[in-house]
C-alpha cells in the first residue's frame, strides 16, 4: 500500500511541477498573457511549486521507510516555508479577487489601477509579509518545550500535530496564531466575499447574455480555486478535527499536494488565452 501511495504521489508531484512551470513559462514568454491577472496566476504557480517541493519529497521518504526522523531545525525550516507559501496564497487569492472586481465593476479605470508597478510591489509585499509571519511563528514555537517521545503522527511538520508534542503552556502560540489568522484568513475571506457579491451584482445588470456568460467565465476559475483552498484551510485550522488524525492527514493532503496540481489544470482547461498560448508555443517549435 505504501508503494502504491508513493507511485500516486510521485505522478501527482511530477504533473504539479510540470503544470506550474508551464504556466510560468507561458506567462513570461507570451505577450497576450502580459496582464495583471496572468501575472498573479504565475505567482500562484511559484507558490505552489514552493509548497510542493517543501512537503512532498520528505513525504516520499516517509512512505518508502514506513516513517522517518527529522531534526528540530529541519522541522522548523519545513514549517517556515510551508507557512510562508500558504500565507502568500491567502493574500494573493484576495488580490486576484480584487483584480476581477476592478475589471468587471470599474473596467474604464482598470489599466490605471492595476498597473505593472502596482502589481509587482504588491507581490513583493505579500512575499515579505508571508516570510515575516512564518519567521515569527518559528520564534514563538522555539520558546516552547518538547516532552515525551516526540513522535508526530502526520506527514509533515504542520501546526496542529506539532503543538501536540509540546508540554509547556500553549496559550502564547494559540494567541499568536489566532491574532495572525485575522489578517491572513478572516479579513481576506471578507474581502473575497464582498468582492464577489459586487461582481455578481454587476454581472446580473449586464443586458447581453453573451457578455454575462463571458464575465462569469472569467471569474469561475478563480472562484473554484478560492473555494477549494479556503474550505480546506478553515477545516484544518479554524475547525480542527480533534481525535481524527486520518481526517487531518487527508485534509492536509488536499491543500498541500492536490490543490497545487489542480490549480494549473483549472486555469488552463477553462482559459482560452492560455490554450491559445500553448497552441502558439507548440506551432512555433513544430
Amino acid at each position: 500500500m505504501r508503494f502504491v501511495l508513493f507511485c500516486l504521489f510521485f505522478v501527482v508531484f511530477l504533473f504539479t511541477i510540470c503544470g506550474n512551470l508551464l504556466i510560468i513559462s507561458l506567462v513570461s514568454t507570451s505577450k497576450n498573457l502580459h496582464t495583471p491577472m496572468y501575472f498573479f496566476i504565475s505567482q500562484l504557480s511559484i507558490s505552489d511549486i514552493l509548497l510542493t517541493t517543501d512537503i512532498v519529497p520528505y513525504m516520499f521518504h516517509i512512505l518508502l521507510n514506513n516513517g522517518g526522523t527529522i531534526t528540530l531545525i529541519g522541522c522548523m525550516a519545513q514549517f517556515c516555508f510551508f507557512g510562508a507559501s500558504e500565507t502568500f496564497e491567502c493574500l494573493l487569492l484576495t488580490e486576484m479577487s480584487y483584480d476581477r472586481y476592478v475589471a468587471i465593476c470599474n473596467p474604464l479605470r482598470y489599466t490605471s489601477i492595476m498597473t505593472t508597478g502596482h502589481c509587482v510591489k504588491l507581490v513583493v509585499f505579500f512575499w515579505s509579509v508571508s516570510f515575516f509571519m512564518a519567521f515569527t511563528d518559528i520564534l514563538t514555537l522555539s520558546k516552547l518545550k518538547f516532552c515525551g517521545l516526540n513522535i508526530m503522527d502526520h506527514l509533515f511538520c504542520d501546526l496542529v500535530p506539532l503543538l501536540d508534542l509540546y508540554c509547556s503552556d500553549k496559550l502564547p502560540i494559540k494567541v499568536h496564531i489566532s491574532l495572525q489568522s485575522i489578517p491572513v484568513l478572516i479579513i481576506p475571506s471578507i474581502i473575497i466575499v464582498v468582492s464577489y457579491v459586487k461582481i455578481v451584482r454587476a454581472i446580473l445588470r449586464i443586458p447581453s447574455n453573451i457578455s454575462r456568460q463571458k464575465a462569469f467565465s472569467t471569474c469561475s476559475s478563480h472562484l473554484i480555486v478560492v473555494s477549494m483552498f479556503y474550505l480546506t484551510i478553515f477545516s484544518v485550522y479554524i475547525l480542527p478535527t480533534h481525535g481524527s488524525s486520518v481526517m487531518n492527514k487527508i485534509l492536509s493532503l488536499l491543500y498541500t499536494v492536490f490543490t497545487p496540481l489542480v490549480n494549473p489544470i483549472i486555469y488552463s482547461l477553462r482559459n482560452k488565452d492560455i490554450k491559445k498560448a500553448v497552441q502558439d508555443t507548440i506551432l512555433k517549435y513544430v
